[in-house]
Parts: structure tokens; sequence; C-alpha cells
């Protein structure tokens, strides 16, 4: 065989052209195998169960996409497909009877050609748009950074929801209401955090020579002119004890062998000053003052005289009395606030220059507040501002004040700011930076700003270590701050914040009140923390045997042994409870004020534990309490998905619902639903039945057990990266979930997956 010889000069031109080939020759064979797989393998089944609805011309037409390319430009459509297919909505009842298997390879095909993206050849992590703090990331990120809780935050305008969480990028605008909010705020924290002593209090008051007791004796015309030994004097309330100056606009008319003397006396204080000039000048004299009403004179003292030679006179213009009190000492180092002693971890000394301590105070300020280094040119601007306000009069710490303000209405402060990267499709994607991955971590599970170890893992470049990460992660899990997570993420995800504008009427319902809202509230939340801290499987969301309550919560659910306002682990064996499902808060959220609702209950399982949220209802549907139908709630439920336009959706909603009938609109436990019996019965339209709320939690955590786990790991993911996922997300999720399968699921091992995920890690680009 005769080789072929390559130039050195051409060998990299070569290379490149013999990868480009090689790529180009894999996507057509990708192509051509998406459109084998359409062909052969999909077109028969949607011939047999789809097509007689969905043909051409009709309001859903699946048939006009006769190709795997048709598929992929309409997404949207064949996503849609996928979700009825899953959850059993389509084929109807009433068209061809798909079983299991063919029902999965139904879904395998459609998930596979309506999603396509090729993971290895075409990766993309997305991009997410520049993201301004919520109200909620800003107050903690406020009290971890200067250790104060600005509790006004609160009073924020409220954060648009976007993919059901409001820390969506998209969605968080900056209205310029906001913006006059954030400075306030930055005013009032530097005030708060950094302490000042209060303004001196200063008095005032000054005094034409005229005007002055005893002036009347000697020359006026402008001034007073003594030209013979003599007093004058004035009377003022002193407001304060303390130091004072008095300030007399003089000049004296000199001869013989000394200046113009004049003694000022207060009290048994005796000064004498020396008018040298001849033109008018300011002449001080300093002394003590008591608090309240004092008298002070002015004196001329040596008066000369030679006839037709010397005359040695005193003039006097004006008289001015100031003076200043503190009102406070500065205090200790010991007694300043903590905050202060923390952010201003150094002072102006003999060692230390002011401009060094300020350069190094605002430069650890800065890169806290800004997630990263700040750069010198940042840190020269900001010390500028100070030494301005040190310029000014101002005192060291007011100057700090004033720098960490600017600090606090900085975009680096308010938004989460990402360098842009500009990644190739079909090219490798650029990695964020290790900082702009520490400040990602900590807002997934702190929602605040890195602690002072992730920076310096950020620093060292240790965040991409898995064993350093997954040691991290556990940290982060067990610290207080991961109580954030759970309020924002489990609250939303759950849709927990509902509780405190549902209604139950209390005449019906009468052992619910505010005070067990707080508590139904709080069970979830607890419960939630617990699987995440003790690190169990996140299915035990589903099935847990256990809950969290405290006393009264217990006695409301009628369980017995336990005793206390504290909330502790509760076992639920031999109860009708188990997992999220039986919670008092989901069953009440998902309630109307005077009924159940299988609807509500089986949409809240369809969209927050499936991920298969059904399309909304037709316009012209009325209110089943509005319609004319009639029987129990069952009987008219059933009457009304005999509406064509209805029963897609309410064939998978309804049964879902109703399984948990045996719990009232407050999540109490009953057997009868007034005069008649509770039918807790449902079937789903892929044939799945069960029988009650233990049963169906049988159904999700085993049969849609990965289902379940995929829609946590997808709405996690959405929460952490601030954006909706798209079609090629899904290869990020794939390897989420195949990869804690291996560790059965659990939850420390979910939250380092996502961590670790592309979309996490890096930064693609928006499509």
């Amino acid at each position: 065989m005769q080789l072929i010889r390559i130039a050195p000069a051409c060998f990299i031109p070569f290379v490149a052209f013999l990868f480009l080939a090689i790529g180009t020759l894999t996507c057509q064979a990708e192509d051509s195998r998406y459109e084998a797989a359409f062909q052969q393998q999909l077109l028969p089944l949607l011939r047999t169960y789809c097509l007689d609805c969905h043909d051409s011309g009709s309001e859903i037409s699946l048939e006009e996409d006769s190709s795997a390319a048709a598929v992929l430009k309409n997404r949207k459509l064949w996503v849609s497909a996928l979700n009825h297919v899953r959850a059993g909505s389509m084929p109807p009842e009433d068209g061809e009877r798909m079983d299991a298997a063919t029902r999965k390879r139904m879904e395998q095909l459609i998930d596979g050609l309506a999603n396509a993206v090729n993971c290895v050849q075409n990766p993309n992590a997305g991009k997410v748009a520049l993201r301004r703090l919520n109200r909620h990331e800003y107050r903690n990120t406020i009290r971890d950074l200067t250790g104060v809780d600005y509790e006004p935050a609160t009073g924020f305008p409220g954060d648009d929801v976007g993919y059901g969480f409001d820390n969506i990028g998209d969605v968080l605008s900056l209205p310029p209401i906001l913006f006059e909010k954030y400075l306030d705020a930055a005013e009032y924290i530097t005030g708060q955090a950094i302490y000042t002593p209060p303004p001196a209090e200063i008095y005032e008051t000054s005094f034409a020579a005229s005007s002055l007791i005893g002036a009347e004796n000697y020359v006026g015309n402008g001034r007073l002119t003594m030209a013979s030994n003599g007093t004058v004097g004035m009377e003022v309330q002193v407001p304060f004890g303390g130091r004072f100056k008095l300030i007399l606009a003089a000049a004296g008319d000199q001869g013989g062998d000394e200046p113009v003397k004049v003694e000022i006396r207060t009290g048994s204080t005796k000064k004498v000053l020396e008018i040298p000039s001849s033109t008018e000048e300011e002449y001080t004299v300093e002394f003590r003052l008591g608090r309240g009403k004092r008298k002070i004179e002015i004196s001329f003292l040596n008066d000369f005289y030679v006839k037709n030679k010397i005359d040695r006179n005193f003039h006097l213009y004006n008289v001015y009395l100031t003076g200043e009190q503190r009102k406070l000492l500065q205090p200790s180092d010991n007694d300043l606030p903590t905050s202060h002693r923390k952010l201003i971890f150094v002072k102006p000394n003999q060692k230390t220059s002011v401009e060094s301590a300020t350069a190094q105070v605002i430069g650890r300020l800065a890169s806290r507040a800004f997630r990263r280094p700040a750069t010198n040119d940042e840190v020269n601007r900001l010390s500028g501002l100070a030494a301005k306000v040190r310029g000014d009069g101002g005192t060291y710490e007011e100057s700090i004040q004033v720098a960490l303000q600017a600090i606090l209405v900085s975009p680096h402060f308010i938004f989460r700011v990402e360098q842009p990267r500009s990644p190739t499709q079909g090219g490798p994607m650029p990695p964020v930076s290790e900082y702009e991955l520490a400040t990602r971590i900590s807002y997934f599970l702190w929602s605040s700003m890195p602690d002072d170890e992730l920076l310096l893992m950020a620093h060292r470049g240790q965040l991409r270590d898995p064993k350093l990460l997954l040691k991290k992660v556990g940290r982060m899990i067990n610290d207080r701050r991961s109580n954030r997570f759970v309020e924002s993420f489990a609250s939303q995800w759950l849709q927990l914040r509902n509780l405190d504008i549902v209604d139950p009427d209390t005449r019906i319902y009468r052992t619910f009140d505010d005070d067990i809202r707080k508590l139904m509230r709080r069970e979830t939340l607890t419960f939630f923390l617990g699987v995440m801290r003790d690190n169990r499987p996140v299915t035990d969301l589903l099935d847990a045997n256990f809950t969290y309550l405290n006393e009264p919560l217990a006695k409301y659910y009628g369980i017995r042994g336990v005793s206390g306002e504290q909330f502790r682990r509760v076992s639920l064996e031999g109860t009708q409870r188990g997992g999220l499902l039986t919670h008092a808060s989901v069953l009440t959220v998902t309630s109307n004020p005077t009924r159940t609702s299988p609807v509500k209950r089986g949409k809240w399982i369809l969209d927050n534990l499936l991920n298969l949220p059904p399309p909304p209802a037709p316009a012209d549907v009325p209110e089943l309490e509005k319609s004319k139908l009639v029987g129990t709630l069952r009987e008219r439920m059933e009457q009304h998905r005999e509406s064509p336009a209805c029963a897609a959706c309410h064939n998978v909603m309804d049964p879902l619902g109703f399984a948990l009938e045996n719990f009232d609109a407050v999540g109490l436990w009953r057997d009868r639903d007034g005069k008649d019996a509770v039918d807790a019965r449902g079937e789903l339209p892929d044939g799945t039945q069960f029988d009650g709320a233990a049963d169906l939690r049988r159904v999700l955590s085993t049969t849609r057990r990965e289902q379940f786990v995929r829609c946590i790991a997808e709405k996690m993911l959405i929460y952490s990266l601030g954006r909706g996922t798209e079609y090629y997300d899904k290869c990020a999720i794939d390897r989420i979930v195949a990869g804690i399968k291996r560790y059965d699921y659990k939850f420390a091992y979910l939250i380092a997956a996502i961590i670790q995920s592309d979309p996490f890690q890096k930064q693609g680009f928006r499509e």
C-alpha cells in the first residue's frame, strides 16, 4: 500500500478539513437515522392511532408533517402531542386502544424526533439573561454582606414569575420606582451597618458692637470706639456646657510701647487679648461656659494719651460667640455594632495611612458585594469618593459609608453579571468563570452571595473537582442558609405561597384558622428540608411514611402522642397519610372555598409531580357550579367529560384528583362527602387503576417513579439557572437522571448533578 505524504505546512488545514468532513458525514448519518425512524416506525403508529382525527385540514394536524425534519421544525406541536401520549389522554378512549408497550414506543419515537439534538455534535448549554437579584435574594445578600436585615425589601415591587419561579432573568425588570428604593435602601443600610457619632450640636450668636450693654457711653458710627478705659458686655442663654470661642472684629489706635489690650471676663475666667493692628481683624479667645444665662464683659485696659502726640484707643465692630457639643462620645471597639467591626476591619493608625486603610476596606467590601475580585480601577474610584467625603469634613467612617452606598447601587451588585462569551454553533461551550460558578451555586442553594469558603475555592480553581464539590454541597445543605432554598424553591414548586390567599369557608370547616394555615405550610417545608438534609431519595417526597408535626397540627390531623409546640419527625404508620399528597397544605391549596376540587388536585399532580401541564380550559366552558349538571361531584364531573373539548384533559386530571377525595378541602380525612360515601377510585386512559391516596402514591412512586424524578430535576434546573429549559437541555436532564439513579436518587446527588451539568457550568447561546 502506498502511503500519502502530507507536507507539514498543509497538515493543520488537512486535519481541519478531515474533522469537518467527518462531522458532515456524522450529521448526514444522524439525519438519515431520524428519517428512517419517522417513516418506518412512527408514521405507521400515527396512521393507526392518530391521523383519523388529526389528518390534514383538522384543527390540530399531525399529517402535514411528513418527515423527521418537518417534525423538528414544528417542535412545539409535537412536544404537546408527546405530553398527551405520556399522560394517556391520547389516543382517546373511543379511539383505537393502545397497549402499554406500544404507548411507550410511541413516546420514545416522538421524544427522539421532536427533541432531536446531537449532544456531542451540537451541544448548547443555553444562555441566561442578565439577572437582577429578586427582593428575597437582595434581602439575604444585604444580610450576609453587611449584617443588616433590611426588612423593607419585602415592600419592594413584586417580582414577576416565569416558569413557576420568581428568579427568572427574562422577567426580572428594573422599574424606576425600584431603583429609587435601592437608593433609599443603600443610605439606610449603611447607616445601620456602620456607626458614626451623631452630628455635634452647634450654638452660634452674634452682636453688633453698638448693641452691647454700656455701648451708649462710647462713640458710635458703625463701630464702638473706647477712647478711655471702660467696659461693655452681653448676656447670653447658653443651651449646653462646653468650650466656646469668642471672636472679636476689632482694631486699635496704637501708641506708646505696647499694643491695645482688652480683657475678656466671664465669671471667674479672665483672658487678655492684644489688638496690635490699626485695621479691622478678627481675634479669638477660648473659654468654658456652663449651661444657662451667662454674662460676658469686654474691657479696654491700657488707655494712653499724650496731648497732641499720642492717643491709644480701642475700636470694636462685631462680636461672635460659637460653641459645639458632641452628643455622644465615640464608643470603644467592643461597644461598636458587630456589623461595624466586620466591615471596617482596618483603621488608620501610626502604621497604616487613611488612604491605605480605605483601600483595604473598600477592596474587600467591593469584592464580596460584586462576587468576584474588584478591579484596581473600581477600588481607586471608590477610594476617591471616600477621599472626597473626608475632604469635605467627613470622618473616616462616614467616607466608608458613602463608598458602600455606591457599591450597593452598582449594577455589579444589583445584577448577577456574567462576562459575555461567544460560543460557536457546534463548537466547544466556554465555561463560566470560577467566581461566576461560585455565584451560581450560592444563589441556587442559599439565595445569597457566596461565603468566604466558596470564594476561596473559586480562587483556587477547586469548584470543578467532583469530590470537593460534593463535600461543599453537603456542608451548604446542612448550613442554616439552605432554609432559604427550601423556602424559595419548595414554596414555589409546590405552590405553597398560594396558601396565603386561599380562603376556606370556616362556617363549613370550623377547625381551620390562620394558625393552622401557618402550621400546614411549616409542615411541608420542614418535611422537604428533612428529606434534603438527611440525604434521602427524592422519591421519599412521594411515599415517605413520616412527616413533621407539632402538637396543634397533630391534633388537627387526629394523630396522638405529639406534645409541645416544637416540630419533630412523626411516624405515619397506621394512618391514611404519607408523602406530599396528603399534606394539608397541598390539599388546601388545591381546593375551592366550599368543597374539594378533583380538577385542581389532578392538575397540580400533572404540573408539579409529572411535568405534564394540561392546556388551558376552553374559554366557553362554564364553571362546574354554574353549569346545569346534577348529581354527586363525581357524576357531574363524568357529565362534564362528555364534551370532546373537555374529555382529553379531564380524563387524566379527574381520576388523579378523585384519588384524594377522602381528604376534604382543608386536608382532613373523611369517609363521606355529605350524604354520599366517598368514592376514591380512579383509572387513567392507559388503563392504570388505583383506589385512594395510598394507591395513587404507589403508582406514582413505582410506574411513574422516573417521570417524577425527571420532573423535580427539571424544575430544580430551571430554578438554579434562572431560565426556562429548552429542547437542547434534554441532554443534560437525561444525564442528571441517569447519574443519580446509581445513587438511589438521593437528594445531595441530585443537587450535585445539577451543579455539574453543562447548563450550570457553561455558557451557550440562545435560540
